[in-house]
C-alpha cells in the first residue's frame, strides 16, 4: 500500500493532532500566564495592552493564511493539484475565524485606548475588506457546485483579495490612521521590549497550534468524504 494513501494518510494525521495535543495545554497555560500576570503593564494603556497578546498573532495568522490560501488557489487553478484543494478548504475557515478574532480583539483594544470601539479608517477598513473575502471563499466553497468553474471563481476572489494585504500591512504608513504603525520590525529596530515580546511570540505559537488542530481535523474531514464518495487517491 502506498504510504500516500487514503488510510495511511489518515493514521498520519491523527498521530500529529495526538502529539500536538499532548503538548497544546502546557503552552496554552504558559502563554496565558506569560500574558496575563507576568508580562508588564504599559505605562500608558495599562492592563488593556495584555489584548494584543490575542491581537497582534489573530491578525499575523489572518494574513499569512490568506495569502497561502491564494497561491494555493492560483497553483491549484493552474497546475490541477487535487491536495492543494483539500488544503484551501481546510484553511479558509480558519482564516476568517482568525480574521473576526483580530478585528473584534481590535475594537476591545481601542475602547480604551482609542475612545471608541470602531473607527473607518485605513487599517480597521481593509480588515473587514479582507473578511468579506474570506466570507465570499468560504460560501463559493460551500455553494457553488460547478467543479468546473469553481476555480476561476477561487482565483479571482484570490487575485483581488492578495491586493488587499500590503493595504492592510502598509496602511499605517500611507495614511494618517489611529492605528500605531508596527512595533515589530524584521528588517530594523522593534519597538516593544523583550518582556512583551516573549509572551507575544509565546502566544502566537500557541494560537498556530491551535490552528494546526483545527486545519488537520478538517483535513482529515475532507478526505473521509472523498473517500466515502470513492473519488480516488490524492
Amino acid at each position: 500500500m502506498s504510504i500516500f494513501s487514503f488510510g495511511n494518510t489518515i493514521v498520519y494525521i491523527d498521530k500529529f493532532i495526538k502529539f500536538i495535543n499532548s503538548i497544546f495545554f502546557i503552552f496554552l497555560i504558559l502563554g496565558l500566564s506569560f500574558a496575563l500576570i507576568f508580562s508588564p503593564v504599559d505605562y500608558l494603556q495599562g492592563d488593556a495592552v495584555r489584548i494584543m497578546y490575542v491581537h497582534v498573532p489573530s491578525s499575523w495568522i489572518s494574513l499569512s493564511i490568506f495569502s497561502l490560501i491564494a497561491l494555493s488557489t492560483i497553483f491549484n487553478f493552474v497546475f490541477k493539484i487535487k491536495n492543494l484543494f483539500l488544503i484551501i478548504r481546510s484553511l479558509a475557515p480558519i482564516g476568517l475565524l482568525f480574521t473576526c478574532l483580530s478585528i473584534v480583539t481590535g475594537s476591545l483594544w481601542g475602547k480604551p485606548t482609542w475612545g471608541t470601539l470602531w473607527a473607518w479608517d485605513a487599517r480597521l477598513t481593509s480588515m473587514i475588506v479582507l473578511m468579506l473575502f474570506y466570507i465570499l471563499f468560504v460560501l463559493s466553497l460551500k455553494f457553488f457546485k460547478n467543479q468546473e468553474k469553481l476555480p476561476k471563481i477561487l482565483s479571482a476572489i484570490s487575485i483581488l483579495g492578495i491586493i488587499n494585504i500590503p493595504i492592510i500591512k502598509y496602511s499605517v504608513d500611507w495614511w494618517s490612521t489611529l492605528h500605531q504603525p508596527a512595533s515589530i520590525k524584521l528588517l530594523g529596530t522593534s519597538s516593544i521590549h523583550p518582556s512583551m515580546l516573549a509572551p507575544l511570540f509565546l502566544m502566537l505559537l500557541v494560537l498556530l497550534m491551535y490552528c494546526a488542530i483545527i486545519f488537520l481535523m478538517k483535513y482529515k474531514t475532507e478526505i473521509i468524504k472523498i473517500k466515502k464518495k470513492n473519488i480516488g487517491r490524492l
